[in-house]
């Protein structure tokens, strides 16, 4: 696929913005969302994706640090659906994969958001499957097939470190651009010889398919993907408090992916509208960090002194334009730039 321009890119997702979320939040303005009813507003995008998020969800943990706030829930595939949403105005807090969000900072017009929190490590729950009989035993193996992945993802991101670990390029292959069920149906029909995604996707491809790499074995050969929690800049500004609050309620979800397993597998089952045993294997997959270690060095880090996500952000933005999936990395202070740190750790406890 030839590379489109920064420019022509973003243009195109601020086109598609609106259409994209408008079934969902009907366009409300920055003004709209800030109040509704009386009550304050906030519009979260999350995925169907074992992580702290669900259990927020499911246990209304966000109202509860909050209360008289009206949280919306609007549901993503991709995270270049929340981009979109994002340039469109319509979101306040989203989860986001850190390879869209290394997209999303770069070039002349970057997205006004900022990174707040980290849901999760990316780990045996994203990961490349071939088919069955395909022929195919390792990643160099993929020369000359069909391979799916989401674009602008983190699989994506892990699916092109994956290549060229293997001396392969992106021609060398023919990538499709496919959200989670579109690459399940492909699969299911013959079109597609190996993809790249993430569960409950990537658990049906298995039944049928050989596992040839994870984003646990990319990311300890130092490409690691995570999956973010992104505020938006007019969040910050009009309503700093209600980030308190959502970083508290992440935490206690953390927290309870410990110390309440059996309920946390619950919620998740709950809210995939899976078996309990699905939800405890999808689960096992992640790798969940204590909010202690967010924000240490190691990751997040805090007020003042960003940790070692600042780099991961910054080396997977170079990576994408090396592989000319964007023009341009941004420079290093705009990348410290994206990062909403005010207030860790003591916001916390």
């Amino acid at each position: 696929m030839s590379p489109v321009s920064q420019g022509a890119s973003r243009r195109l997702l601020l086109a598609g913005a609106l259409a994209a979320v408008s079934a969902a939040v009907t366009g409300c303005s920055s003004g709209e969302a800030a109040t509704a009813g009386g009550s304050r507003r906030l519009r979260i995008g999350y995925f169907a994706f074992p992580s702290g998020d669900l259990l927020v969800k499911h246990g209304k943990l966000l109202e509860k640090q909050l209360p008289g706030y009206r949280v919306t829930w609007i549901k993503f595939d991709s995270g270049a659906a929340v981009n979109q949403a994002f340039l469109g105005k319509s979101l306040d807090i989203a989860a986001l994969g850190s390879s869209p969000f290394a997209r999303g900072i770069s070039g002349s017009s970057p997205i006004p958001y900022k990174v707040a929190w980290i849901l999760d490590v990316a780990g045996e729950n994203e990961a490349l499957v071939a088919r069955k009989g395909s022929g195919i035993a390792d990643v160099a193996g993929l020369k000359g097939r069909t391979v799916a992945t989401p674009f602008a993802s983190t699989s994506h991101y892990s699916l092109l470190a994956a290549l060229r670990t293997a001396g392969l390029e992106s021609s060398d292959v023919k990538l499709v651009d496919l959200q989670p069920q579109a690459i399940l149906a492909a699969w299911q029909r013959g079109d597609i010889d190996a993809a790249y995604v993430w569960l409950p996707t990537l658990d049906e491809l298995r039944t049928t398919g050989i596992q040839l790499t994870s984003s646990k074995e990319i990311g300890a050969a130092g490409k690691p993907t995570l999956d973010l929690a992104v505020v938006s800049d007019d969040l910050i500004a009009r309503d700093p408090r209600a980030i308190d609050g959502w970083r508290k309620a992440q935490a206690q979800a953390l927290r309870l992916l410990r110390s309440d397993p059996d309920g946390s597998v619950a919620a998740v089952a709950a809210e995939l509208g899976i078996s309990a045993s699905d939800a405890k294997a999808q689960l096992r997959q992640g790798v969940f960090l204590t909010p202690e270690q967010v924000t240490s060095p190691d990751w997040l880090g805090t007020d003042g002194t960003p940790g070692k996500l600042l780099t991961y952000v910054g080396d997977t933005a170079r990576f994408l334009a090396e592989q000319r999936q964007i023009d341009a990395a941004p420079a290093g202070d705009a990348v410290r730039e994206a990062f909403y740190l005010k207030g860790l750790p003591d916001v916390l406890k």
